[in-house]
């Protein structure tokens, strides 16, 4: 197949060629026929699958078809970082259609992005906390909005952003067209998907899980040995860029002191940084001038760099949802990858529930010369029924409600085709 069958405009065409896209991803084969037709979108896929491509192409060739003077497409997006990264696939896939967009989203000044709103755009690219501040300066007019892009809307579950998007319909027409994304989908998701989609079309690729390319590895280690642990283990293991994952802002700042002071080309990518500041982080990763970035989960999203050849969980993530997002940014359009997790005893809850989403037992391993100590990696998680150590059961309760959160929506996507990039 190729972009041909979808009779796109020739100045579109233009775009994807000069991105060096040539042959669709199953997301792309899918949906694209689907918003062409101006259905409503269900689409069920993770970051690297190619679905801003797969939605971004048809709105550019609906949006040529007419020209207004009005805002006519609006894409949501959970971070900062996202939102930039499809506000440039959006630049770079219509550059020779004349269409305009501008990327609104906070920690950086308002200034540029009122210059952009006044000059005339076509498509906004926004996070909603600060598309919410512009609407409410009445600097910005949705009321013409044709298509309404809600992407990775778990995310946004995540994150707390749901009352915010439930603001921002209220001034959107309720004649639209609404696609409609996310890489699993939890009640409030489906709630949500149910309330602002009108008889949508479902795009699923493959089967529930994450990508087959990602080998998986348990670590059992004490919370007290983590830090030591992981100089030895990227002392010993062969990597290209790998990416760590920690539960909070100020373990991912201490961590990257101590791996930089340790000799290592380091970053930390957390929620107190400024814009400018994550943007060097990101593209310092991107570009090689950094071998690690230490990251936790909300800073990370929107990170597009599709060489990364290890995810390590220094953490265990709260959910198995949060865990199918972590790994999904290693083994990405058929390269491989793999996925350390260091578990310490009292994470048995979850390492269960990451292996029900798995749909088999993660492999455990010990650190070969690592001194471990009193500790016996091989006494944790035994079997795939275990749960750790018997635990009081107040945290047995609280953690069984940390981990309710099911990834029954997920999707994996591994391609068939050359290795080519995907917006």
């Amino acid at each position: 197949m190729s972009f041909e069958q979808f009779c796109f405009d020739p100045r579109i065409l233009s775009g994807i060629e000069a991105a060096g896209f040539e042959i669709p991803t199953p997301i792309q084969e899918q949906a694209i026929p689907v918003v062409l037709n101006r259905r409503d979108v269900l689409g069920l896929a993770q970051t690297g699958t190619g679905k801003t491509a797969a939605f971004m192409l048809p709105i550019l060739d609906r949006l040529m078809k007419s020209r207004s003077h009005h805002i006519r497409a609006l894409i949501l997006a959970p971070t900062r970082e996202l939102a930039e990264q499809t506000h440039q696939a959006t630049v770079s896939l219509g550059r020779s259609t004349g269409l305009r967009s501008a990327a609104i989203y906070g920690g950086v000044s308002k200034g540029p992005q009122l210059v952009a709103l006044r000059r005339g755009v076509d498509i906004v690219v926004a996070c909603p906390g600060r598309l919410l501040d512009h609407v409410e300066a009445r600097a910005i007019d949705l009321s013409h909005v044709e298509i309404l892009v809600v992407d990775e809307a778990d995310r946004m579950c995540d994150m707390g952003f749901l009352p915010d998007v439930r603001r921002i319909l209220t001034y959107l027409p309720k004649e639209r067209q609404t696609l409609f994304f996310s890489a699993t989908m939890p009640p409030e998701i489906r709630a949500l998907a149910d309330h602002i989609l009108d008889r949508p079309e479902t795009v699923q690729v493959d089967t529930i899980g994450p990508a087959k390319t990602v080998a998986h590895a348990l670590f059992p280690v004490p919370d007290t040995q983590k830090t030591a642990f992981l100089l030895a283990m990227l002392k010993q293991t062969a990597t290209g860029r790998v990416l760590v994952f920690t539960r909070t802002k100020y373990r991912a700042r201490n961590l990257s002191v101590i791996l930089r002071k340790a000799g290592h080309r380091v970053a930390a990518l957390q929620g107190n940084m400024t814009q400018a500041q994550r943007q060097t982080a990101i593209d310092g990763f991107r570009n090689g001038r950094f071998d690690v970035l230490v990251a936790t989960d909300v800073a990370a999203r929107g990170i597009d760099v599709s060489d990364i050849s290890h995810v390590i969980n220094f953490d265990m993530p709260n959910t198995s949802d949060a865990y199918i997002h972590r790994i999904g940014r290693t083994g990405r359009v058929e390269k491989s990858g793999e996925a350390f997790t260091l578990a310490s005893p009292g994470d048995g809850l979850m390492v269960r529930d990451i292996e029900r989403i798995l749909g088999k037992r993660i492999d455990r391993r010990r650190l070969p010369g690592f001194d471990y100590g009193t500790f016996t990696p091989e006494a944790q998680f035994q079997s795939k029924s275990t749960s750790g150590p018997t635990l009081p059961r107040s945290f047995r309760q609280r953690a069984s409600r940390t981990s309710s959160v099911r990834a029954i929506g997920a999707t994996q996507y591994v391609s068939h085709h050359r290795s080519v990039p995907t917006a």
